[in-house]
Parts: C-alpha cells; structure tokens; sequence
C-alpha cells in the first residue's frame, strides 16, 4: 500500500473513537450551583476522563438557586435512562432534608448513588484579634468568654453555620451566628475583627492561614492536611471524634441503570490525573462504588438530621 494511503487508512481508523462518541448522546451532568465555585471546579476536573471512560460527551449544565434544590429536582425527574446524573455535595444530599422538611420529593428516595468523588476537610480558623492560639485555648473562649463569640457562614442552615454550632455544643458554650451571602465574604470581616472565627472547607482558607492574616486551629477530618500539615487535627488538639467532611458525590435519578455509570466514575477518579488535580484543590480523591456512598450518605442523614433539630433552623 502507498505511504499516503496507509497514513489515510490509520488516520481514518484513529478517528473512528471520536466519530463513534460524537453520535453517542451526551451525559447531561447537573451541578446544582453557578459556575466557578469549588462543586464547579470539581465537577470541571471529573468530566474529560468521565467522557473518556465512558465514550460519550459528558456536558455540564449549572442549575443553581433555590438553595441548591432547583438542580437537585432537574435530576429527580429527569428520564432514568442513564442520561443524566447530578453532581451534589452535603449541602444537597445530607443537609436539605432536615432543612426542608416542606420538600416537593424525598432526596433519599429520589436518587440512586453512584459514586463518593471526593472529601474536603473543614478547618477551623480565628481572627487574629483572638488571643487563642490553639484549639484549647479556643474551645475556653467559647466556654468562658463575658460574650458570645461570632462566627461568618454562607447563610443560616449551610454548612458552615452548622458546622459551628455543633462546635460550640460540644464545647458547652456560647457562639453567634452572623451569615453572609458566601463565606468568602465572611473572611475580610474576620481578618478585620468583626467576627471571631469561621469554620470553611481548608481549600478556600489555607492561603489566610499560610499568609498570617488567620489564625488555624484544627483541620475536621481524619488526618491532618498536605495543605496545611502544621494544623492538627481536631481529634489531635483535643476534641476526639469531631468530623466534619464536606464532599462531591455523584448521583442518578432513582431507577436508572447503575453500573455503567459507577464504573466509569471509579475510573475517572481513580486515575492518576484526575486524583492528582483534586488534591491540588483540597480534596481527597475517593471514586468509591454505589454501595459505599449508600452507606456513607445514610451515615451523614443521621449525622447532621440532630444538629439541624438542634440549631432550630429550617428553610421551608
């Protein structure tokens, strides 16, 4: 055969994968916040090697609002033919239904899981007006301070409002609740004083602690942080067994066929590629089958249902 059409042929052949995906229809992702937050960025990192694994496009399609609740119903009624899945953290699947107790469908019921991403440890950070300098000496403050200390969050029932209050209720003592629009906002108000501390996943405040203008006292997960290794873990300092993860975790309309999707996930994050992005951004990489979020998500409904009860908040 000429060299030119043996390159011609080879050419044609190496085409065939992408002409075969593009006639495939794509996987419709619902990411149920605006474009350019840390479940963005998340879901971004996940999808070239999701489209790969699976050999299909994989678009995503931001639906926020409604308190992350509009794109969690998109996915809920959508089609269960594999077609579409949803992209959600705590805040929609562990979170919203002990805040809305009024909801239109049952999250638990609505969804079938098909994969834990990934975990965010939570770090605890004060002001440096504080003069608590480590978790101790903090957990005193709160205890014995003549005021309530305050503390920023992303607006009453978020996870940073949540996670403070059961703070203080295992510490025995008094905070304030002061919420923003975003925790990004809370955080000039604390470097300036007018708020005590915050408790905000490590990815957004590591480079206030790296740069002096915060104070880290205690990462919220299992083991300390590559991005913040100097920072103990709660556990470490002296509060033991308090754990508190945000997470991404994929899910499909309850009823759709789930292996093919639980496969393809496991090996997007898995890979060497992706695994590594997600740790540069503060998550730990997890690509965990159906059956294991099944049970870590029960395990986070039963968690956080007593300290929504017990915070008095709901959003219906």
């Amino acid at each position: 055969m000429p060299p030119i059409a043996r390159r011609a042929l080879l050419a044609g052949a190496a085409a065939l994968p992408c002409a075969a995906q593009a006639q495939v229809a794509p996987l419709r992702m619902v990411v149920p916040f605006a474009p350019g937050g840390a479940t963005d960025i998340a879901a971004r990192l996940v999808v070239p090697a999701l489209a790969e694994a699976l050999a299909r496009p994989v678009v995503i399609e931001n639906r926020g609002g409604g308190g992350t609740l509009i794109g969690a119903e998109a996915v809920a009624t959508a089609v269960p033919d594999g077609s579409t899945i949803g992209f959600f953290t705590i805040t929609t699947a562990a979170l919203a239904p002990a805040l809305h107790p009024k909801l239109r469908f049952d999250i638990r019921r609505a969804f079938s899981p098909l994969s834990l991403v990934g975990t965010m440890p939570m770090l605890l950070v004060a002001g440096p007006h504080l003069p608590a300098r480590t978790l101790p000496e903090f957990l005193a403050l709160l205890r014995d301070s003549p005021r309530p200390l305050t503390y920023g969050s992303a607006g009453p029932g978020s996870i940073n409002h949540l996670s403070a209050h059961m703070l203080a209720m295992r510490a025995g003592g008094r905070a304030e609740h002061v919420p923003y629009r975003g925790a990004a906002l809370a955080v000039p108000d604390l470097v300036a004083g007018n708020v005590d501390f915050l408790v905000e996943g490590i990815a957004s405040l590591h480079p206030h602690v790296r740069a002096g203008a915060l104070r880290g006292l205690a990462v919220t997960g299992e083991a300390r942080s590559a991005l913040l290794p100097e920072v103990p873990t709660a556990t470490e300092a002296g509060l033991p067994g308090f754990r508190i993860l945000n997470w991404f975790a994929a899910f499909a309309p309850a009823g759709t066929p789930v292996p093919p999707l639980e496969a393809g996930l496991q090996r997007a994050v898995r890979s060497e590629a992706v695994a590594a992005r997600l740790v540069e951004n503060g998550i730990d990489p997890q690509g965990s089958d159906a059956a294991a979020l099944a049970r870590f998500w029960d395990a986070e409904i039963a968690l956080w249902r007593p300290v929504v009860q017990a915070a008095g908040v709901t959003l219906d």
